[in-house]
């Protein structure tokens, strides 16, 4: 059902973390492939890809074309984008079926809910739920899902891919997202 795509550059200290809670999805049957598009890692980041049994595609480094890179290899009728350094809290595939059986759901997209490892509030995840709730504009950090029906109709993947798919289109999931604060600062959105 769901091709996850984790873009990934030196990411091995990482990515054991964000794909850990993928072994839920792929329990529940919703995912089906998992894709890592690496930027040139110079670590053990595709050893681990590998081992953990993902596809890999490697090409320019940049969220946008990696993320178009590892679309080249879904199979998958939905798209997950999900950034290394972000971790699915458990559950994530209950909210995700529920939001998947919808039946405008191929015509939307969905965000998770923002959660910062440690600390968990402040001002910078107030800002970021404002952003994803009234602005519409979610943080890289949050993934994204996507039909690949809509993801071709907007024109891919590009930093003003919320805004192409529009406010209207988005939907916010309950289930979270858990990230490190930096990884929020340094992404403008999805």
């Amino acid at each position: 059902m769901i091709s996850v795509i984790l873009p990934t550059l030196n990411a091995a200290r990482m990515l054991p973390r964000a794909l850990s809670p993928l072994v839920e999805g792929v329990a529940h049957g919703i995912v089906r492939q998992v894709i890592v598009s690496d930027g040139g890692s110079r670590d053990e980041t595709l050893e681990i890809a590998d081992a953990a049994g993902c596809d890999m595609v490697t090409g320019e480094a940049g969220r946008t074309a990696q993320m178009r890179a590892g679309v080249t290899l879904a199979k998958a009728p939905w798209l997950l984008f999900l950034p290394a350094t972000t971790a699915l809290a458990p559950g994530w595939p209950n909210e995700v079926e529920r939001f998947l059986t919808h039946p405008n759901a191929r015509e939307r997209a969905a965000v998770f809910k923002l959660v910062f490892a440690g600390d968990g509030r402040g001002a910078d995840l107030a800002w970021a739920r404002f952003r994803t709730r009234w602005l519409k504009l979610p943080y890289a950090a949050q993934g994204l899902l996507i039909s690949r029906a809509l993801y071709d109709v907007i024109g891919g993947y590009g930093d003003d891919i919320a805004r192409r798919i529009g406010g209207r289109r988005l939907h916010a999931l309950e289930a979270e997202a858990v990230t490190q604060r930096e990884a929020v600062r340094e992404s403008s959105g999805v």
